[in-house]
């Protein structure tokens, strides 16, 4: 296996994954490590880090996809960044083998310390059909692809006929009713009340939404009197609850339901959008690591962010954000371990990147993480929202403010923060950007058909007839109307 040459003569800093993690530790290190004569490795499959909570809003089209994204190239000038995935790490060689992704040759990247910060990816189950015909919203990709289908499908079924093809394209569904699936579909529901308003073809009755939610309640996160609230609200603005309900099947865009209860029938509906946001699970990358893993795949972490097995950390091993089992010290938590959100995630890094430091440089002192979950916010489209602060809850217009000013001041780099804040201001504005872009997955095809010659032109056979005069026209005139006759039928 070939050998990473550049800087291979340096300390390095190996962090795998560019999300939240990645991106704040190498951004906080960078210049430190390297006035220190090492080097910082980013390694990642994409260029820049997504900032997940806007997705929905993205899908919504309240904010550009670009500026929901950060360059790892305009951010970490000092860090080497690499385009690929990590596929395995042995620890003990202090080695981990890249594979680049354009799907060159992979290779092998020596470290002295290794930063695993993979993330998480959609978690499925193996239901018939979801492969097929789901999408989830985890990436900036799936985003702007939902926004996009959204418009297409309202613009098309709006030239159907009624009929069951025509409400299979206006049938928006959302599978998962936690903070992404109820920040999607109230996104999503409010985007078609713009588009439709632009459209005098349809009403916004002609368009349905379901919201699948395999428990009794929503959004965890929130008091139960907040997500009984969410439930009506949602109702209010035409979209169906279905609570205790569960997908069992997908295939060809035909949905079967079971109610939980006693995992009978439910419903059945054909749908051309199917968005699946259930949940999560660590990156399944760590497996090919000779790390400590829990039993829901995390890699193990002491407090200190250090990665630890059964006698003890490792040297020179350190973990944090979604992928890795970090100790809850605040009390809170999901089985005494930090629920994998953003919030929890960012902080988690900024203590690392001191921790790293401490250990290998001498400066400053190596802490434990602990951090109180402050609450959650959410938001329902424009002007709407529920949010937990502190055990303080709130709804409607103040807590969409709170949802704002809170991912406002969280989204990473300034730059970032500006032009964020400048969509808001334009889509207040100017209200919702209902254009749908077309050709997004076939950007070539009006060259090829452009550049595609068109077909020769074949004369009719000569028959009797014809050689008589009474004809010679080619396979694509018209035929004369008779003399006298109408040419209407």
């Amino acid at each position: 296996m070939a050998q990473f040459p550049q800087y291979s003569d340096r300390p390095r800093i190996l962090v795998v994954g560019g999300g939240y993690v990645g991106l704040y530790v190498a951004h906080k290190l960078q210049k430190k490590v390297k006035a220190h004569g090492g080097i910082v490795t980013l390694v990642d499959p994409l260029p820049y880090m997504t900032y997940q909570p806007f997705l929905p809003e993205v899908a919504g089209g309240n904010i550009e996809a670009r500026h929901a994204v950060v360059s790892h190239r305009m951010h970490l000038t000092e860090t080497e960044l690499i385009t690929g995935k990590v596929t395995a790490i042995d620890h003990q060689r202090r080695a981990a083998t890249v594979e680049p992704a354009d799907g060159g040759e992979p290779f092998e990247l020596t470290y002295r310390d290794v930063v695993v910060a993979a993330g998480a990816i959609t978690r499925t189950f193996p239901i018939e059909g979801l492969r097929d015909e789901g999408i989830g919203l985890k990436t900036i990709e799936e985003a702007v692809a939902l926004r996009n289908q959204l418009l297409e499908r309202i613009e098309t079924g709006s030239l159907m006929a009624p009929g069951p093809e025509r409400d299979r394209a206006l049938t928006f569904v959302v599978v998962g009713g936690g903070f992404a699936g109820i920040e999607a579909i109230a996104e999503i529901e409010d985007l078609a009340r713009a588009a439709v308003k632009k459209n005098d073809r349809l009403e916004r009755s002609d368009i349905r939404f379901v919201l699948i939610e395999a428990m009794g309640r929503i959004m965890p996160e929130v008091t139960e009197s907040q997500a009984e609230w969410v439930v009506e609200h949602l109702r209010a603005r035409g979209v169906q609850v279905k609570l205790n309900t569960s997908l069992s099947r997908a295939v060809d865009g035909r949905l079967e339901l079971i109610n939980m209860a006693d995992k009978s029938p439910s419903d059945e509906f054909e749908t051309d959008t199917l968005i699946w946001t259930a949940g999560v699970q660590a990156n399944p990358m760590v497996r090919g690591s000779d790390f400590p893993i829990d039993d829901r795949g995390r890699v193990r972490a002491n407090a200190e962010l250090r990665i630890t097995g059964d006698d003890g950390p490792l040297e020179g091993a350190w973990t944090a954000g979604d992928v890795s089992a970090v100790p809850d010290l605040s009390g809170g938590g999901v089985g005494g371990f930090c629920v994998p959100n953003a919030q929890h995630a960012v902080r988690q890094a900024k203590r690392l990147a001191k921790n790293i430091y401490a250990e290998r440089y001498g400066v400053g002192h190596v802490k434990q993480y602990k951090h109180k979950n402050l609450g959650a916010v959410a938001g329902f489209g424009q002007y709407k929202g529920v949010a937990n602060i502190m055990g303080f809850g709130m709804k409607g217009f103040p807590a969409w403010l709170a949802h704002r000013g809170y991912h406002g001041m969280a989204m990473p780099m300034f730059e970032r923060k500006f032009r964020v804040v400048i969509n808001w201001i334009l889509s207040f504005l100017f209200r919702r950007d209902t254009t749908h872009l077309m050709d997004l997955q076939t950007p070539r095809r009006q060259f090829r058909e452009a550049a595609t010659p068109p077909p020769k032109k074949q004369k009719a056979p000569v028959s009797d007839s014809s050689a008589s005069g009474s004809g010679n026209r080619d396979a694509y005139s018209e035929p004369k109307q008779p003399e006298g006759s109408s040419a209407k039928a």
